[in-house]
């Protein structure tokens, strides 16, 4: 049964005889595209401008370019380099011409007259084998692919996350600048995302302790490479508008492989229309005492 269909053999012989002879030869056996070619030159000519050839079955005495030279300039080319030779010759038997076939990269020597059963096999065992690495490719650029999808739908899923929640995220550097902000925290503050982006956090935020604003960044550094994470301290966010939302405020760093602060992570919950306990509980107190006094 004949095998191989869609593979692509180019076959070199100066003399028409021989190309024919290795045509009727191959073709009783395998399904292949075969093309031919009389020179070397005529031989680089069509490996350079087919799409792709699996085998070259390459004479080695032609006239004008030998089959050494033809070979040395099909390894230079990107396109060709990886094309396996097998060199065929009538005169070049001795152990020397034949190593100087492998070193200009043929990956088989035979010698003429052809054992058609041993060329046969040549051939089929180079198919094998470029079948081989074909269908691993194949398995290889499908996992890939299933893979490339997985982490697609997992950063599709985490951009609805952070797109769709109703508290303000805002990504920054060491430095203290916005990378990055949310939806929610756009809206929060008034002010676009790519607006944002470039600013530092003290043009946006302010704790009700501080008196200096901008001043507590440093403080922050030095609390977070402490434990890590800061968390439900009440806060304001700065409007563009210049209001000031009462927020509660986390914050919490990341590092890097060296255990350096590559970003921090800062969530805002707007606290608007929330009363803080402290004042639920003095208006309590004065509550239950003004119902004493009555």
């Amino acid at each position: 049964m004949k095998r191989y269909t869609g593979f692509k053999l180019l076959i070199v012989d100066d003399h028409r005889h021989n190309l024919y002879t290795l045509r009727t030869l191959i073709e009783r056996f395998m399904d292949v595209e075969i093309l031919e070619a009389g020179s070397g030159q005529e031989a680089l000519d069509i490996a350079f401008h087919e799409q792709r050839i699996d085998l070259v079955i390459l004479d080695v005495q032609m006239p004008e370019m030998d089959g050494f030279q033809t070979a040395s300039i099909l390894k230079v080319r990107k396109k060709t380099r990886d094309i396996p030779i097998i060199f065929l010759t009538a005169a070049f038997k001795t152990e020397e011409f034949q190593q100087k076939g492998y070193e200009v990269g043929a990956v088989d020597y035979l010698l003429k007259p052809i054992d058609d059963n041993q060329l046969i096999n040549k051939i089929s065992t180079y198919f094998r084998l470029i079948e081989k690495e074909r269908q691993l490719n194949k398995v290889l650029e499908q996992k890939v692919a299933e893979r490339t999808a997985e982490l697609a739908q997992a950063k599709q899923y985490m951009e609805n996350i952070i797109n769709y929640m109703g508290e303000a995220l805002l990504i920054l550097n060491p430095e203290g600048e916005i990378t990055s902000a949310n939806p929610a925290a756009c809206a929060m503050l008034g002010y676009p995302a790519e607006e944002l982006a470039g600013m530092t956090i003290g043009d946006v935020f302010e704790e009700g302790e501080e008196e200096q604003a901008g001043a507590f960044f440093g403080t922050w550094l030095e609390a977070l490479i402490r434990v890590g994470a800061l968390k439900n301290i009440e806060a304001c966010f700065i409007a563009r508008d210049g209001r000031r939302v009462p927020i509660l405020f986390s914050r919490t760093a990341l590092t890097d492989e060296q255990g350096e602060i590559s970003d921090i992570i800062c969530i805002a919950k707007n606290m608007t229309g929330y009363v803080r306990q402290d004042e639920a509980e003095a208006q309590q107190t004065r509550h239950d005492g003004e119902r004493l006094q009555e």
